[in-house]
């Protein structure tokens, strides 16, 4: 995973703004120049075999860990949902992600309408929490299931003060067996980074 400075704000000095693209374009040269960065897992659960991706940049990390076909459906059967609605969503490829401010200097921003997965040559958004409970609703989800499943998913938007973090569900809406890389975007007083992390696997 990579994290890239993409856009600044409009300085009210022309010396500032000149400073301010040099930096950035120091910074997209050394990404440039930089060997591509492997996305191997930085641990595996040795009971489940569940792997772990994570990256650390700019005082900001990003971990991704599946979650089991069958955790998802222990999980949401003990929370109301019946077999062939948790099936819906154990089969999405699900991971448990965590996005926390370490150190960055200032508070994150992030939508995850600004996030994409890319799977071979199409990259796509990741599926919008809205769909999930419109789904849920349609399929006729108890109240209280679709209550639990909504506190239990990565947040829509959130900003993170320097120390704070969070963790959530997250569905890629990829079929098990795919292998993806998650395109993750946020700001930082106003600018825009974004971050790859590459061939992510989706065990069946």
């Amino acid at each position: 995973m990579r994290f890239i400075p993409q856009t600044g704000p409009n300085g009210t000095h022309s010396c500032r703004l000149s400073v301010r693209y040099v930096a950035v374009a120091a910074a997209v040269v050394a990404v440039l120049g930089a060997p591509p960065i492997g996305a191997e897992p930085v641990r595996v659960d040795p009971e489940t075999g569940a792997a772990t991706y994570e990256t650390r940049a700019h005082g900001v990390s990003v971990s991704l860990t599946q979650l089991l076909p069958d955790q998802i459906r222990a999980f949401y059967v003990a929370r109301g949902f019946d077999l062939a609605d948790a099936d819906v969503f154990a089969d999405a490829c699900v991971y448990m992600t965590v996005l926390r401010n370490d150190t960055a200097p200032g508070e994150i921003d992030f939508r995850l309408s600004d996030w994409e997965v890319q799977h071979k040559d199409e990259v796509r958004p990741l599926p919008p929490l809205d769909e999930w409970l419109a789904q849920w609703t349609a399929r006729g989800v108890p109240d209280s299931a679709r209550l639990a499943f909504r506190w239990a998913q990565f947040p829509s938007e959130q900003s993170y003060a320097p120390g704070e973090w969070n963790q959530g569900m997250l569905a890629t809406g990829l079929p098990p067996g795919s292998r993806f890389d998650l395109i993750a975007r946020w700001t930082i007083a106003d600018q825009t980074y974004e971050g790859r992390l590459d061939d992510v696997r989706c065990t069946d």
